[in-house]
């Protein structure tokens, strides 16, 4: 049996650099806490929790005053670096440069819509931490859709800014935006901003692609994931014998029936060593163990490091444009793979 791991899977710069941070930081010695989960990847969090991360909420930020507070990649809104340095508590912050540039760009959005009564719209996931870290950068509130549908909730009578969070589709972020425009009373008065990052954005046709390959597909990725949802959409409509799984205990053999090819895939959030874990497991569960060698250029037993850092959107890569106040620039981020920890074989 051929058994193949995308080599375009796997963590995107902004988790490789958080994960790297707290990896730095718990080197140290000590406990660093993680407002929310680093990754909405449960395997990957706990690896971290051995090494002594501890995921809390806002409610318990007053029981942490002079300790290390770890800000993740999705970002936060200025209410918790203000809680922060009033409690003395020191901050390690990951927050990904590309929602940070987000961030900058949603208070841009309201500073133009205020004098003419407008209103900024946000693609997104409703209490996602990036999102409530995008709308709690202004005081005034902003309207987060996540369906056509709930186009009806805006005031078509007044300018709209429309923005999205970074992780989300093209294609319906696309299809919102000429909804707007059709139903505004004035087209002209409906600014779009395409915000979505596109190393993220990029692997849906890649996976789509990758899917039709194979006889079936694993999409690797954690329960939170919000951009595994979108990704394993694009997979199970290429190939409906996609099976989402979060680790390799959920395999099924009956998935393999007549199979002589499985592709293996995953989200921003799924570190690769857990991707390579399943395909060892596929293996043995097919009676294929000569099969546990992918063909995508990433070694069953890669250890940490190898080839798992991403472009930084920072260094003019991937076509990163978002710098300017262009709204009509495109946000682009780096290409963020994940690393197997020494200990990887220990993760399932």
């Amino acid at each position: 049996m051929n058994i193949e791991i995308d080599d375009k899977s796997g963590f995107c710069f902004g988790v490789v650099r958080a994960i790297t941070e707290a990896e730095k930081a718990l080197a140290g010695g000590g406990t660093v806490y993680s407002l929310g989960d680093i990754v909405h990847n449960r395997i990957e969090v706990q690896r971290l929790e051995e090494l002594g991360l501890r995921t809390v909420t806002h409610e318990e930020m007053p029981r942490l005053a002079g300790r290390r507070l770890f800000i993740r990649a999705h970002g936060e809104p200025p209410t918790t670096y203000r809680e922060a340095e009033r409690l003395g508590i020191e901050l390690i912050d990951a927050t990904c440069p590309v929602v940070a540039r987000l961030q900058k760009r949603v208070v841009r959005a309201h500073e133009e819509m205020r004098p003419v009564g407008g209103q900024v719209v946000i693609l997104g996931k409703r209490g996602h931490a990036e999102v409530v870290g995008l709308t709690g950068q202004v005081e005034e509130p902003t309207l987060v859709i996540e369906r056509e549908e709930e186009l009806d909730l805006l005031d078509f009578s007044r300018p709209i800014f429309f923005l999205s969070q970074t992780t989300q589709s093209i294609a319906l972020f696309e299809r919102l935006a000429e909804g707007m425009r059709r139903r505004a009373a004035n087209p002209d008065d409906v600014k779009v901003a395409d915000t979505i990052c596109r190393q993220v954005s990029n692997r849906e046709e890649h996976l789509a692609a990758f899917a039709r390959r194979f006889d079936v597909v694993l999409f690797v990725c954690g329960r939170k994931s919000s951009n595994g949802k979108v990704l394993y959409e694009v997979c199970r409509t290429a190939n409906p014998r996609c099976h989402n799984i979060e680790e390799a205990a959920e395999l099924r053999p009956e998935w393999f029936a007549g199979a002589e090819s499985v592709g293996i895939c995953g989200a921003t959030s799924t570190p690769k060593w857990l991707m390579q874990q399943v395909a060892r497991a596929v293996a043995s569960l097919t009676d294929n163990p000569e099969a546990a060698i992918p063909r995508a250029g990433c070694p069953v037993d890669e250890k940490a490091g190898g080839g798992q850092t991403g472009d930084n959107p920072a260094d003019g890569k991937a076509g990163d444009s978002q710098t300017g106040d262009n709204p009509a620039d495109k946000t682009t981020g780096g290409h963020h793979t994940g690393d197997q920890p020494a200990r990887g074989d220990s993760r399932t």
